[in-house]
C-alpha cells in the first residue's frame, strides 16, 4: 500500500514502448498508435530488436541502448521475454512499467508472480500484467490498446477487467464524459486497488472513483485505502460473482449464512463505498456523481409534462428509499397562479402535455426556490406541442441562473425522452446529469454516498462503563482446550467464555452417562421448573437434525429416561459418531421472546465477520441475516440489526412488547471484542438467542477454535481487515510529581473529550499546534482527530483518572510508504513541565519502532522553544525549513536513535 513513484505512471516526462510494432493488428502496433494519437508531449522511445525505424521514429534493440532513462515503459512483448525486460528496465533506472502482455497462468510460476518478485527486489512500480493498459488524458498519455480515446475529466477508473475498462471508455466517448485517469490493473503483480485509491483520493483533479472488482487480495490495505478515499470523494464499486457461495461446507449456521459476496457487500458498506450491480448502474452513478456535489436531504420534487411518467418516477423513487417532497404553500400558490388549471396540484408537478419552454422555466424556477425539497428531477416527453431543444435550453438557463443566485445551489437531474444531440450537448455543457431513464437512481446514488460519508464521520454512543471483559480468563479457557487437542469448545467451556464477556447464557452441565443426568436435572428443575438435555458429540453439528434435543423435562426421572433413549437412538443412527454424553440446561421460558442468531464467521479474504439475523432451526431456510466487519461500536451494531427483516418483530407489534434492541446491539459489540481479543476463535454460533423486553439470553452455542495464524500484537486480532482498537497500548503513567495518569488510544466516541480539551487550551497553544488560529471546533474538525484508522495512524490521549478529563495527546501519521511518520502533540498548560509530554513522546517513539518505521518527522514553529528543546533532548535533529520562514523541521532517525530512556529521567 504505497503511492511511491505513481506520478511516473500518470505524469511521465518520457516513456518507452517495448515491443513496438508496425504490423497492423498486432498489440505493439495498437499501443503505438494510441500513444501517438494521445498527444503525449514528452519523448517517446521505441524498443524492438527487429526494427531500426518505425513510422519515422528511431527504434533500438535494447533498453540499455535508449538515449535517456524514461520515466515509464509500456511492455507489449511476448510473455517469455517480459521478466528479463523488466529487470533490464529497473537496472537502467526506469521507475514504472505497464505490462500489457497476457498470461493464462496464475499462482506460482505465473508472469504475475515473477513480476511481483522483481518489483519487490528492485522498487520498480508495475501495472499488470494481463491488462488493457493505462490512460491519463491530462498528460496526453494513452498507454493502452483501447478502441476509444479518453477525454480529460474528473472521473477515475480502476478496473480488474480490461473489457469493463474498454466498455467504460466507449460509454464515456459517446457521452463526452472525461477521466482524470483510467487504469486496468489486470493481475496486480505490484500496483493494486489500495495504491490507486490512495493516489486518486489525493488527486485534486479527481471528483469520483469508479472500481470494478473481481477479487481483493490485500483486504487490510484495501479497507484502509477505501475508507480514507470515501471520506473525501465518492467511490463507486461493481463486484462480479455475486452468486458464488464460499460457505457450502460451513460447520455452523453462522458460517453457512456468511456467503462470499455478502462479506464483500459488508466490506464495501463499512468502507463507505457505493455498490452498484451492473455496468448500466455504474454509468448511472458516474453520470450523477461526476457532475453533482453532495447535498443534504433526500426529498425530490418531480417536474413533468406527462402524468404517467411522473407516477412511474415516484414509484422508482420510493422503491429506492427516497422521499417525495411536499410542495410548500408558497410554491403551491406560485405554481397555481402560473400554470393552467389542469396542472396536477401536487408533486409530481405535471404541467400537462402542451407545456412549452416558458412553462417549464416558470415551474422549475419555483421548485428550485422551494426549501421543502432537496433536488428536482425534470422529465420531458416529446409531443407535437413541446419542442425538445427549446425546452432543454430553458431548463439549462433556469439551472444556471439558480446556481449564480444561490450559495448552495440545488441539484437538478433530467430525463429527456426523444433527446437530440443538441439537447444532450446543452445538458453536458451545463454539467446536468441527463438520463434516458433512471434519474431517480442517479439522485439516490448521490444521497447514499452522502449518507455513507456521514456514517463514516458519525460519533458512536458510549459503551456501558461496566463492560470490562475478563480477557485473561477467556484466553485461559481457549488455551486449555487447544492444549488438549480440541477443535470445538465444550458446553461448560462455552458457558465460561461467554460469561467472561458478560453475554447471558443458559448454563450447561455435563453428564457423561444417562444416570449422571439425575443430579444436575434435579437442581435445575427445582430452580427453573424444567430442564433440557442435548446430545454432546464433536461429530454432530446440528443437534436437532438427529433428535439430539429434548425440552421441557419436569422430573429428574424423565430427564434420565430421555437421556438414555437419546443416547441409544443416536448411537444406532450415527454409529461412527463419538458420543461424549449429554448436557443439561435449564428450560428457559420466555413466551414473548424472538429467536435470533448471532455469531462470528471466518472469511478467507476479510477475516472475522459478525453475523446477525433471525434464528431457530429454519435459520438457513429463512435466510434473514446481515453481516458486518469488526470491530463494531454500538452505532454499527444497531445498523447491522436494522438491515434485517427480524428487526420489525423486535419492535412492538400487536400485543407483543418491544424486545430489548439495545441489549442485542451490546451483545454484538461484545462478540466483536471477543473476536478481537481471542483470534483462536474461528467460528462462533449463538442460536437461538432469545430476546424480549427483559433482555437477551443464549440458549445454544457452538465455538470452533484453532491456533492463531498470526501472533497477538498488543492484544489485537491480526486477521481483522480493519485495524481494531489497539488495547495493548493502554498504560498507567507516573509523572515526576507522582501523579498517576491513564493513557490509552483514542476512540471515535472521544469527540466530547477533545472538544472540552480544546476549550481549555489557550489560543497561543492552539496556534502553535495547528499553525493557524482555530476559532471553531466543528464535528468534522474533531472527527478527523478521533476517528483513527490504526492501520495508518496512532493517537493516544492522557486521561486524569479522578475527573475523566483529557490532559494531552500525541499522534503519529504514517506516510504512504509506512516507513516514516509525522507527529503532533498538545498538552494542557498546567501539565507542561511535569513529564507528561516526555512520556507521551516516548510512547509514540516506542510505537514507531514497533511498527518498523525508520524515522519520525515534524514541523515546529520556531517560537515554540519548549517543544524544540524537548525534541533535541529526545535525539531529534532540528533545522530550518528551507521553504517556510519561521518553521523548524525536526527528524528522529530510529535506526540511530539514542537510548532516550537513559538520557533523562521521566
Amino acid at each position: 500500500m504505497t503511492t511511491r513513484r505513481l506520478e511516473c505512471l500518470f505524469k511521465p516526462k518520457s516513456l518507452a514502448l517495448i515491443g513496438a510494432s508496425g504490423r497492423i493488428g498486432s498489440l505493439g502496433r495498437a499501443v503505438f498508435d494510441n500513444l501517438r494519437a494521445g498527444g503525449f508531449k514528452g519523448a517517446i522511445y521505441l524498443v524492438n530488436p527487429r526494427h531500426t525505424m518505425l513510422e519515422g521514429l528511431p527504434c533500438v534493440a535494447r533498453i540499455a541502448d535508449l538515449p535517456a532513462v524514461p520515466d515509464l515503459v509500456i511492455v507489449a512483448a511476448p510473455r517469455q521475454a517480459v521478466p528479463a525486460l523488466i529487470e533490464e528496465a529497473a537496472a537502467f533506472g526506469v521507475k514504472a512499467a505497464v505490462v500489457i502482455t497476457a498470461d493464462p497462468e496464475h499462482g506460482v510460476g505465473s508472469l504475475a508472480a515473477c513480476l511481483t518478485d522483481i518489483a519487490r527486489a528492485t522498487g520498480i512500480r508495475i501495472v499488470g500484467p494481463n491488462c488493457l493498459g493505462l490512460v491519463s488524458p491530462r498528460s496526453g498519455l494513452d498507454a493502452s490498446f483501447a478502441a476509444h480515446r479518453a477525454l480529460p475529466g474528473d472521473l477515475a477508473v480502476i478496473s480488474q477487467s480490461g473489457a469493463v475498462a474498454s466498455a467504460l471508455l466507449a460509454w464515456a466517448h459517446e457521452r463526452k464524459v472525461g477521466f482524470s485517469g483510467l487504469v486496468s490493473i489486470g493481475d496486480m503483480a505490484d500496483v493494486d486497488f489500495a495504491d490507486l485509491l490512495d493516489y486518486f483520493a489525493l488527486d485534486h483533479q479527481t471528483r469520483a472513483i469508479l472500481l470494478y472488482v473481481e477479487s481483493i487480495r490485500d483486504a487490510k490495505g484495501f479497507m484502509s485505502a477505501a475508507r480514507a478515499a470515501a471520506r473525501v470523494k465518492p467511490v463507486i464499486v461493481i463486484k462480479s460473482g455475486r452468486h458464488r457461495r464460499a460457505a457450502k461446507a460451513a460447520a455452523t449456521h453462522t458460517g453457512a449464512l456468511a456467503g462470499a459476496d455478502a462479506v464483500y457487500d459488508a466490506a464495501f458498506r463499512r468502507a463507505g463505498l457505493l455498490r452498484v450491480n451492473d455496468i448500466s448502474e455504474l454509468f448511472a452513478a458516474a453520470e450523477a456523481l461526476g457532475r453533482i456535489k453532495p447535498f443534504t436531504g433526500d426529498r425530490a420534487a418531480i417536474l413533468t409534462n406527462g402524468g404517467g411518467l411522473g407516477v412511474i418516477t415516484v414509484d422508482n423513487l420510493l422503491d429506492l428509499g427516497g422521499k417525495l417532497a411536499e410542495l410548500s404553500p408558497e410554491t403551491f400558490a406560485t405554481l397555481d397562479a402560473a400554470l393552467p388549471a389542469s396542472w396536477s396540484h401536487a408533486n409530481p408537478v405535471d404541467i400537462v402535455g402542451d407545456a412549452d419552454a416558458q412553462r417549464y422555466q416558470l415551474a422549475l424556477g419555483a421548485l428550485l426556490d422551494d426549501s421543502a425539497n432537496d433536488a428536482v428531477i425534470v422529465l420531458h416527453c416529446p409531443t407535437a406541442l413541446s419542442e425538445s431543444e427549446a425546452t432543454a435550453k430553458a431548463v439549462v438557463a433556469t439551472v444556471e441562473a439558480h446556481r449564480r443566485a444561490s450559495l448552495q445551489p440545488k441539484p437538478v437531474f433530467t430525463v429527456w425522452l426523444g433527446a437530440t444531440p443538441a439537447s444532450d450537448e446543452m445538458f453536458e455543457a451545463a454539467r446536468i446529469p441527463n438520463y434516458r431513464s433512471g434519474a431517480t437512481r442517479g439522485f439516490m446514488y448521490v444521497v447514499r454516498w452522502r449518507e455513507n460519508r456521514d456514517a463514516l464521520m458519525a460519533v458512536p454512543p458510549n459503551l456501558p462503563a461496566d463492560f470490562e471483559p475478563d480477557v485473561p480468563a477467556a484466553r485461559a479457557i481457549v488455551a486449555e482446550a487447544l492444549a488438549a487437542g480440541h477443535t470445538w469448545l465444550g458446553p461448560v467451556a462455552i458457558t465460561g467464555l461467554l460469561e467472561a464477556y458478560g453475554i447471558p447464557i443458559a448454563p450447561a452441565r455435563l453428564a457423561k452417562t444417562a444416570e449422571d443426568v439425575a443430579v444436575p436435572a434435579a437442581a435445575l428443575i427445582a430452580q427453573h421448573g424444567a430442564c433440557v438435555i442435548k446430545i454432546l458429540s464433536p461429530d454432530i453439528t446440528h443437534k436437532s437434525d438427529v433428535g439430539g434435543v429434548v425440552l421441557g423435562l419436569e422430573t429428574p426421572e424423565a430427564a434420565v429416561e430421555a437421556a438414555r433413549a437419546m443416547l441409544a437412538r443416536i448411537a444406532e443412527a450415527r454409529p461412527t459418531a463419538r458420543l461424549e454424553g449429554v448436557t443439561v440446561q435449564p428450560m428457559v421460558r420466555r413466551p414473548h421472546a424472538r429467536e435470533l442468531i448471532a455469531g462470528i464467521a471466518e472469511d478467507p479474504t476479510f477475516g472475522p465477520v459478525i453475523v446477525f439475523g433471525r434464528g431457530g432451526k429454519a435459520v438457513e431456510v429463512i435466510n434473514d441475516r446481515a453481516l458486518a466487519l469488526p470491530p463494531l461500536d454500538l452505532r454499527l451494531a444497531h445498523d447491522l440489526i436494522e438491515r434485517t427483516r427480524v428487526v420489525k418483530i423486535l419492535r412492538t407489534y400487536r400485543d407483543e412488547p418491544a424486545a430489548d434492541i439495545d441489549a442485542t446491539a451490546l451483545m454484538l459489540v461484545k462478540l466483536s471484542q471477543l473476536s478481537a481479543d481471542i483470534p483462536e476463535i474461528r467460528e462462533l454460533d449463538l442460536n437461538p438467542v432469545l430476546c424480549d423486553h427483559e433482555g437477551i439470553i443464549v440458549i445454544d452455542a457452538r465455538i470452533a477454535i484453532a491456533p492463531a495464524l498470526q501472533p497477538h500484537l498488543h492484544g489485537s486480532n491480526q486477521r481483522f481487515a480493519i485495524a481494531p482498537y489497539p488495547k495493548g497500548w493502554e498504560r498507567e503513567l507516573t509523572l515526576r510529581d507522582g501523579a498517576k495518569i491513564f493513557v490509552r488510544p483514542v476512540r471515535p466516541e472521544d469527540e466530547h473529550l477533545y472538544r472540552r480539551f480544546f476549550e481549555s487550551i489557550p489560543a497561543l497553544d492552539l496556534r502553535l499546534r495547528f499553525f493557524a488560529p482555530v476559532k471553531e471546533f466543528s464535528h468534522t474538525f474533531v472527527a478527523r482527530l478521533t476517528q483513527i484508522d490504526y492501520a495508518r495512524a496512532f493517537a493516544i490521549c492522557a486521561i486524569e483518572p479522578e475527573t475523566g478529563r483529557m490532559l494531552g495527546g500525541v499522534r503519529l501519521i504514517k506516510d504512504a510508504e509506512a516507513t516514516s511518520g509525522e507527529y503532533a502533540i498538545l498538552l494542557l498548560p498546567e501539565f507542561k513541565g511535569r513529564g507528561l509530554g516526555w512520556n507521551l513522546m516516548k510512547l509514540m517513539i516506542e510505537y514507531a519502532e514497533d511498527e518498523g518505521l525508520t524515522r519520525i518527522e515534524g514541523q515546529v514553529l520556531a517560537e515554540n522553544t519548549t517543544m524544540l528543546t524537548m525534541c533535541e533532548q529526545l535525539g531529534f535533529q532540528v533545522r530550518d525549513d528551507p521553504e517556510e520562514h519561521g518553521i523548524k523541521l525536526v527528524r528522529l532517525d530510529l535506526n540511530r536513535m539514542p537510548d532516550i530512556a537513559k538520557r533523562l529521567p521521566v
